[in-house]
């Protein structure tokens, strides 16, 4: 099913295609914009449901979003950003619900910091270091949990049963994503 057009796609390149794959869209979803991580990266499991290619997969995903959001870190840096857009990052993460470092964790649930690597560069009182930090904690968390379900589906239910549920459950941490950020961005709304 969903594992046969993975394959078909990228099967010709086999491993190595795929973890291109996932390499180029973290780092994408990281620096310019949204591509569903969560949904190619169970797909790309599905293509070996095996923990060993799991962590394979969560490795080549962490150094792709790190490099993700260290490139745009490392842009806003290096251009000249006028102080009233340092003053509206500044204004909006004092709305968000931690003012330090510790919220790029919770955007992993409800995403309402986009251009991460931009907000670190932006808010002067972050510190790069304790971002990385929070950036890959929050990944393997996130993805870490994501491989863990999905093991469990395929290790206790057919193929195709466990490829649904797998795709049932990134459908689920997306809504309540989307519900969090929603919620959070009315209740920015409100206090304004």
């Amino acid at each position: 099913m969903i594992g046969d057009w993975l394959y078909g796609v990228f099967g010709p390149y086999g491993y190595i295609g795929i973890l291109v794959f996932i390499f180029l869209l973290f780092y994408i979803d990281s620096l310019i914009f949204p591509t569903l991580p969560e949904v190619f990266f169970i797909l790309s499991f599905m293509y070996d449901p095996t923990p060993y290619w799991g962590m394979i997969l969560l490795l080549v995903g962490a150094v792709a979003e790190f490099a993700g959001v260290t490139s745009l870190y490392l842009v806003v840096e290096r251009i000249r950003v006028p102080e009233r857009i340092r003053s509206v990052a500044d204004k909006y993460s004092k709305f968000l619900i931690l003012n330090d470092e510790r919220m790029i964790l919770v955007n992993r649930v409800a995403p309402v910091m986009p251009f991460t690597g931009a907000f670190i560069s932006l808010i002067e009182s972050w510190e790069i270091k304790r971002a990385w930090f929070y950036l890959i904690l929050g990944y393997v968390l996130k993805y870490g949990a994501i491989l863990l379900f999905a093991n469990f589906f395929f290790a206790f239910f057919s193929g195709p049963q466990a490829e649904v549920l797998s795709i049932v459950m990134i459908i689920i941490v997306m809504a309540v994503s989307l519900l969090m950020a929603y919620r959070k961005k009315k209740r920015e709304g409100l206090s304004q």
